[in-house]
């Protein structure tokens, strides 16, 4: 589809869903990576100007091997926006939703929402003296935030797929089986999560991937939104404070959370705004865990070819040590 047609039919679909006229202005297509497409325009609803994102589902490739087909839980773009709803009804900052595109509106499963200005870009959040007040309150912005997802009844969300920490290390166990790269130490690594499961686990709400990158962030204010909920599932709602210490996804920050901030400081903003105390070995479990999954994307993404994935997804398979060096760097308390 050209861009004239593709605007043509977003055009039609905002003054159907939003309101009309629906006059597009400014136009952008911000990313295209390999879960989905998102567009930035502005559209003319009733009397006012309103600034807008349009997030499209990409196509599944049609060659995913069998095997590894449904191994983690993934919402539909419906299902998505349908839990972005819920968030926001219990106080989370997730994107407004103002449309969810119907097969008829001829632009693919998507949907559209509010557009909030701030920075996403992890070096320059960390680095950048502008961004020094925002950086002294996200720890505990980032503890109250996920208490609140972890606080959206379930039953508001019934489509969410549930996994437990053993199904997600038998899933990471598929991957490694599949593509044959058997390196004693992601071996070693699932032995270990595997020895090591969190006892007594909640069963709550869980973002997937809450990290800084994925997040917009103000020069003062600190996180504006969460972004990305397309692996939103059911499941320990201390992965996500696990994930979130990750070292990759500290981007060469020196501090364990998000290489903002510190563990103690996330925990204790957690408990006080969920109630439930943080068993640091279970989060520890999470961070541990957390790397070895990400060597078994890297192996993932590495594999599948240029074609498929582009340059820049493929080259992150050269990274694969990294993660595992993490993994070991962390058992052995070395953050």
């Amino acid at each position: 589809m050209n861009k004239g047609d593709f605007a043509d039919r977003l055009h039609a679909a905002v003054a159907r869903h939003v309101g009309a006229p629906g006059t597009l202005h400014d136009l952008q297509q911000l990313t295209g990576g390999a879960n989905r497409t998102t567009w930035s325009f502005d559209a003319d609803i009733g009397s006012e100007r309103h600034r807008l994102i349009l997030q499209l589902a990409a196509a599944a490739p049609e060659d995913v091997p069998a095997p590894l087909a449904g191994i983690s839980p993934h919402p539909t773009a419906e299902e998505g926006a349908h839990l972005m709803m819920a968030a926001v009804r219990n106080g989370v900052p997730a994107p407004r939703i103002r449309a969810i595109l119907e097969t008829s509106d001829g632009l693919g499963p998507g949907y559209i929402t509010d557009r909030v200005d701030g920075e996403t870009l992890a070096p320059k959040i960390l680095r950048e003296p502008a961004f020094a007040p925002a950086r002294a309150k996200m720890t505990r912005q980032a503890g109250e935030i996920l208490a609140k997802i972890h606080s959206i009844p379930l039953a508001e969300v019934p489509f969410l797929k549930g996994q437990s920490a053993a199904e997600m290390i038998e899933a990471q166990r598929k991957v490694v089986d599949f593509y044959g790269l058997n390196l004693p130490a992601i071996e070693w690594g699932l032995r270990w999560a595997s020895d090591n499961l969190p006892k007594n686990a909640r069963y709550t709400v869980v973002h997937g991937d809450f990290r800084i990158g994925n997040m917009i962030v103000g020069e003062n204010d600190g996180i504006r939104l969460v972004l990305d909920w397309e692996i939103g599932q059911a499941g320990d709602p201390m992965q996500d404070l696990g994930w979130l210490c990750v070292k990759t996804w500290r981007f060469g920050g020196k501090l364990p959370v998000g290489g903002f901030g510190r563990r103690e400081e996330l925990f204790e903003a957690y408990e006080r705004a969920s109630g439930f105390t943080v068993n640091p070995a279970d989060v520890r479990f999470w961070e541990a865990f957390g790397s070895v999954k990400w060597a078994a994307g890297c192996l993932r993404l590495g594999t599948r070819g240029i074609e498929e994935m582009g340059v820049e997804r493929c080259a992150i398979g050269r990274r694969i040590e990294e993660p595992l060096w993490d993994f070991f760097e962390l058992l052995e308390g070395r953050d």
